[in-house]
């Protein structure tokens, strides 16, 4: 049974190009960081990606993912921002 404090959305923003999906999903595989749901949307040249992931495994801390993760947005041109689930959870109650 997963953990809940292992879970992590992350979130991709920015202008569609070819690949978005396949680098960040390339480096969350090869930091043993399973990805349990994705959405991905694209509106009139805008990328919009939210993924469930599971850090159970992780090789990396939770904070030098986000700041890798913040990295690889910069150099591929998109905003990537991680939150753990229950962050994410309390800041979008209704």
């Amino acid at each position: 049974m997963e953990k809940r404090a292992d879970k992590t959305i992350i979130t991709v923003v920015g202008k569609d190009t070819v690949g978005i999906i396949a680098k960040v999903c390339t480096y969350l595989s090869e930091n043993e960081i399973n990805v349990l749901d994705i959405s991905q949307t694209i509106v009139q040249d805008f990328f919009n990606m939210m993924m469930i992931a599971d850090f159970k495994k992780a090789t990396k801390s939770f904070d030098q993912v986000s700041k890798d993760l913040e990295q690889l947005g910069d150099e591929i041109g998109v905003n990537i921002k991680c939150q753990k689930e229950e962050i994410f959870n309390k800041m979008h109650r209704i």
